[in-house]
């Protein structure tokens, strides 16, 4: 629901909320499906990467649990590769969205590969999954109800059953 000036008045699609409206494709932004209750809707993770200009890079989120973030950018330094030492690491979910379930880990793992890589995901897109210390990307609850409202929504899935592992999803997303 959200005020007006004749008072509460629903709205119809929630996710229009926590989407930027991008013209183009944007490196760096990854949509998963994030439930609030029994309802699924989409959210947008951005990832902004930049060449530190101190001695120790800076890590910071907003909407995210940092430590979760800071484990992610662990898991994709030593089982990915992707080498952000140099890089400060910035990740927010659009539209102040908190997000607390681990499902959202693919996706912000993904988002932060884009922005390294300066390449946007494939448009409808939608990314879920959580990720383990060991890169493996594992299924997360209510999987049907988030792939349920994807195939709703025309988009295309990358979860645990498309990707094994992080390193899997992001080859068939970036190549190498």
């Amino acid at each position: 629901f959200e005020m007006k000036e004749t008072g509460l008045a629903e709205i119809k699609d929630p996710s229009k909320i926590f989407l930027s409206a991008h013209e183009t494709l944007v490196p760096g932004s990854a949509i998963t499906i994030a439930l609030e209750g029994n309802r699924p809707f989409l959210v947008e993770i951005q990832a902004l990467i930049s060449k530190t200009h101190f001695g120790y890079p800076k890590r910071a989120s907003s909407g995210l649990d940092n430590n979760r973030v800071q484990l992610l950018l662990a898991v994709l330094e030593r089982r990915v590769g992707v080498n952000l030492g140099e890089y400060d690491v910035f990740v927010n979910v659009v539209g102040g969205y908190k997000i607390k379930e681990p499902a959202a880990d693919l996706a912000i793992a993904l988002a932060i590969t884009s922005a390294y890589k300066n390449i946007p995901l494939k448009q409808k897109t939608v990314v879920f999954g959580e990720v383990g210390l060991g890169g493996e990307v594992r299924n997360v609850l209510h999987s049907e109800t988030r792939n349920k409202e994807a195939k709703n929504l025309g988009m295309n899935v990358i979860d645990a059953e498309t990707g094994k592992t992080l390193t899997e999803s992001i080859h068939s997303l970036f190549g190498s």
